[in-house]
């Protein structure tokens, strides 16, 4: 009877360890798996290096100063809104995770109220 306790009792804590490794670390490297990449879908559209690189060059090769100043003002819009979409997206990703490490803990808490 003894042993069959202890036995429950080493099976519960591996159980627990094994889920909060589940949850956790394994849920952490799938959800970074897939912001990462969706961060890199974001980035062949918006292309922020490629138009930082380029912002001082003319726009379709328009040597003019016109198309100086337009391919700077068109470049600094488009990096100023890809910067903006990149954080947005950035937070709500952060914020999806927050809730999903707190599920856990909240459903814990709710059952030891209830």
């Amino acid at each position: 009877m003894n042993l069959s306790v202890v036995f429950l009792g080493k099976r519960l804590v591996f159980r627990i360890f094994e889920f909060l490794r589940h949850w956790y670390v394994r849920s952490a490297r799938i959800y970074s798996d897939f912001v990462i990449t969706k961060f890199e879908r974001l980035d062949r559209r918006f292309a922020w290096m490629v138009t930082l690189k380029n912002i001082f060059q003319p726009l379709y090769k328009d040597y003019t100063i016109i198309g100086y100043v337009i391919g700077f003002v068109f470049r600094s819009i488009r990096l100023l809104v890809a910067s903006i979409i990149y954080v947005i997206f950035f937070f709500i990703a952060a914020m999806v995770y927050v809730v999903w490490l707190a599920i856990p803990p909240i459903l814990l808490l709710s059952a030891i109220r209830w």
